[in-house]
């Protein structure tokens, strides 16, 4: 089988160009062509040699995503339904900010964490995806925003699966989008979210790139938290927080903390105290984001009154606060809601 070469690193490429009796320079032609340039086929690479060209195409292919569906939402988000070569779906996300466009990157095809708000558990994980596959997610999606002359500006891997359950290829991935002369995006646009794998917290903490890193916390206490997140049965709120003060300590950089506000769940007020007090001393802010409705789940959204109290409350008693704008809702590509939908359809249908 061909290799493809959206899966490598800068520097692996480089050895593997070398493995073929190649400078390593050629790893940084082919770096361009493909990120610089959007160039995949070998033959148009005009800079290289016929001989090289066609050792590349012998072993070597450019892959990327096809697109099975397209929505667009009133706001501008754009949600993407993607092939993958094994026929696997996924769905990757566009959001439209004034800062830039941002890109919610899935990890995995399906999703085993369970989370009892979340649509994208509905479908259990099948696989990883590969770092080739996810950076298909975003040259995919800008090749749809050249055609209005823009491109992603910034990443969040925040999509369908666990980014730490797949640490290796997402580590990888951030590694060519952060590449000068791959994808070019900053470290501090770059965000990576967990549900609470430690062991990958822990690794991110020693990576020693300043990539953004966003904990899914959504309860102030054990108790709420591991009837809303298997996760944490496993990393408990008393293991999760030493180990994100430990990556504070290593990284300097500030965590970011999501909490989804159900309502009669996690959003009273002593539910706020409570939060506010398991917080203390952590370099942290809290991403309060209005529950996105999923059919096949109980839960409701919390009062707007109520998420107003909710960030008063904690802005007031010294934890720095926001609500999430709410993107592409009418369209299933709000937080939650991603969920492969037409793959669902198709299986219902056999």
């Amino acid at each position: 089988m061909k290799k493809n070469l959206f899966g490598y690193t800068l520097s692996a490429l480089e050895d593997e160009m070398v493995s073929l009796g190649e400078k390593r320079f050629r790893a940084t032609q082919l770096f361009q062509w493909m990120y610089g340039k959007n160039v995949y086929d070998f033959d148009s690479m005009t800079d290289m040699s016929k001989s090289f060209r066609s050792l590349l195409g012998e072993q070597y292919e450019c892959v990327l995503p096809s697109i099975h569906t397209e929505q667009v939402a009133k706001d501008g988000t754009i949600k993407l339904l993607l092939n993958m070569s094994d026929g696997a779906k996924v769905e990757t996300v566009l959001m439209r900010y004034d800062y830039g466009n941002a890109i919610c990157v899935s990890s995995e095809v399906g999703c085993s964490m369970g989370c009892a708000f979340c649509a994208s558990g509905l479908l259990k994980k099948e696989r990883n995806l590969t770092a080739a596959e996810m950076i298909g997610e975003v040259l995919v999606m800008n090749a749809r925003l050249a055609e209005v002359g823009e491109r992603v500006s910034h990443i969040v891997v925040m999509g369908t699966g666990e980014p730490f359950d797949n640490y290796d290829e997402v580590s990888k991935f951030i590694h060519i989008a952060n590449e000068p002369k791959g994808l070019g995006i900053g470290a501090r646009h770059i965000t990576v979210s967990t549900c609470g794998i430690v062991p990958g917290i822990e690794r991110y903490a020693n990576e020693g790139i300043q990539v953004n890193l966003a904990i899914s916390l959504h309860a102030p206490n054990t108790e709420i938290r591991s009837a809303l997140m298997p996760i944490n049965r496993h990393y408990p709120l008393e293991t999760l927080l030493p180990a994100v003060k430990d990556y504070v300590e290593k990284s300097g950089r500030r965590v970011t903390f999501e909490y989804i506000l159900i309502k009669g769940v996690n959003d009273r007020e002593e539910d706020a105290k409570e939060l506010c007090e398991r917080l203390a001393g952590i370099l942290c802010y809290v991403n309060l984001i209005p529950l996105n409705p999923v059919p096949e789940k109980p839960f409701e959204r919390s009062e707007p009154t109520t998420t107003r109290r909710f960030a008063e409350y904690l802005n007031a008693h010294g934890v720095n606060c926001t609500v999430r704008k709410e993107w592409g809702t009418g369209i299933d590509a709000a937080c939650g809601q991603l969920r492969a939908k037409a793959k669902k359809e198709e299986n219902h249908g056999q």
